[in-house]
């Protein structure tokens, strides 16, 4: 398995990393508020952590849903988390204008799973040198990331990762194949699993979800032996402006992380032939 830092953050050594934050950039003060307890978190139980927030969001349900702040205020704001706090960035990027400037902000560029397969947006990501997060599409088979992998080495990209957020499970619902996180963690690279995308219900004019699932669906990645956890988590969900139905409760975040790290370690310590691929 390829193992790399992210700033201050260790990937691939047999560590569960934690990237997780808000859904958007709402303001600079939420993502304060959301970086500094998670790092408080991941610092006590000796978790490597990266902050996500979408600076920008894309591929919102409706035209009319919140898309980010104006201008450069969501950079703005990441950047803050960065300095204030000494933490890693992971953002989405969309298009392969906008890379550059992102890449002066964040440590990991985001593919957003229904960019997937987009070639030159994978390889502008990989020529800037930033780790690159690669989102599986919710309608590819975990086998066929191994042609985004190529696609950011042949590039020039040495760091990547893999994510898991669901598959498209008929009109409107998605469901997580475990055997998919296994096939992916074939391809050398680290896979983390979306606790909380993966919980999504999309469709109509805004995407529900179910984050009842959140903690007995991680439990079953973490015991697949995932090499971090990706989810979003906001201190009222309900009134977040995207994923408000699938963000964890900020509240939840140390249980959550707990039950992560019980199971992390019984993993680690099972008999020889039993342990994770």
């Amino acid at each position: 398995m390829n193992s790399f830092a992210i700033g201050g953050a260790r990937v691939g050594a047999g560590n569960l990393l934690v990237v997780a934050g808000p859904c958007v950039v709402e303001s600079a003060e939420l993502c304060l508020t959301v970086a500094s307890r998670l790092k408080e978190l991941t610092d006590e139980r000796g978790l490597a952590f990266v902050f996500k927030a979408s600076y920008r969001k894309a591929n919102r349900s409706s035209g009319s849903s919140f898309a980010g702040l104006p201008g450069d205020e969501g950079l703005d704001a990441l950047l803050r988390v960065k300095h204030e706090l000494g933490v890693p960035i992971l953002t989405d990027v969309h298009e392969t204008h906008e890379i550059a400037a992102v890449a002066q902000v964040a440590d990991v560029l985001q593919i957003p799973a229904f960019l997937c397969r987009q070639t030159a947006l994978l390889q502008a990501a990989a020529r800037t040198g930033r780790a690159v997060n690669v989102k599986k599409g919710q309608f590819l088979a975990p086998a066929d990331m191994q042609q985004a992998v190529d696609k950011i080495l042949a590039a020039g990209g040495e760091r990547i990762l893999l994510t898991e957020r669901g598959t498209t499970f008929g009109y409107g619902d998605l469901v997580v194949d475990m055997r998919g996180l296994v096939t992916m963690r074939e391809t050398g690279w680290p896979v983390l699993y979306d606790a909380t995308h993966s919980l999504q219900r999309p469709g109509g004019g805004e995407t529900g979800g179910d984050r009842r699932f959140a903690f007995p669906l991680m439990r079953a990645a973490v015991a697949c032996g995932v090499d971090g956890l990706f989810f979003e988590a906001h201190p009222d969900p309900d009134r977040a402006l995207s994923d408000a139905a699938t963000q964890l409760p900020l509240m939840r975040a140390a249980a959550f992380l707990d039950e992560a790290v019980r199971v992390h370690e019984s993993i680690q310590e099972a008999p020889a032939g039993v342990r994770r691929p």
